[in-house]
């Protein structure tokens, strides 16, 4: 009888959606371009850059339209998007095109490796998790991205002063994030409990249609100590 393997932790679970045409031949074409190919090996982020500038680490950024927006916005930084779903990225390689964002790279591959293996401690000036899976059944929190380990895992690849921004539309899982951030150490908030959402984070459509029938969102931004 053979042994069962050990299922390695996981960032995220894969529920691949349909491929548009468009999405398709972006990851043929634009990946090599705009993509990193996943190595155990660390990253020189200036010399993928190809200048110093302030490096914001983006996990899970869905479709990319507000990653997009960001580093239109904001090109004064560098961003790296981290996504395993082809047709997010397959998006957000587009739109880099169609922009002409040189500001903006993306890593297809799940981030807990690529935090491990590819980005050196103290090179990031800042973190967004946008929207991330809520996993509202109490049998499910486990699946949830957000946790103690992670969380002290950025705290390693975070500069001194850097920051770390969530962002979510369940309340529960507002008030889980805010205690696993305060739990850490090595962060402390920037305001008293959430903070008003930054400029530099757009709202979305689904954010803008949440918000007209009263539902809540809620940012919370702590920093590196």
């Amino acid at each position: 009888m053979d042994t069962p393997s050990h299922r390695p932790i996981r960032s995220f679970v894969l529920r691949q959606g349909r491929m548009s045409v468009a999405q398709t031949r972006a990851l043929a074409n634009l990946l090599p371009r705009f993509g990193i190919p996943y190595a155990e090996a660390l990253l020189d982020l200036d010399q993928v850059f190809g200048r110093s500038a302030p490096k914001i680490l983006e996990i899970g950024f869905g479709m990319g339209d507000s990653t997009a927006k960001i580093a239109q916005t904001c090109p004064q930084n560098d961003y790296l998007g981290i996504e395993v779903h082809g047709p997010g990225v397959g998006s957000l390689l587009n739109q880099i095109e169609e922009l002409g964002l040189a500001n903006l790279r993306l890593i297809q591959h799940d981030a807990v490796e690529v935090l491990k293996h590819m980005i050196p401690d103290a090179a990031l000036d800042g973190v967004h998790i946008f929207f991330p899976d809520p996993w509202p059944k109490k049998r499910h929190h486990k699946r949830r991205l957000i946790q103690p380990e992670l969380v002290a895992v950025l705290c390693d690849k975070l500069k001194p002063g850097g920051y770390l921004h969530a962002a979510t539309d369940w309340q529960e899982y507002a008030e889980h994030i805010l205690a696993v951030f305060s739990a850490e150490p090595k962060l402390v908030n920037s305001v008293a409990d959430y903070a008003a959402r930054p400029e530099y984070r757009p709202l979305t459509k689904f954010e803008l249609r949440g918000i007209k029938l009263g539902h809540g969102v809620w940012d919370i931004v702590f920093r590196r100590v």
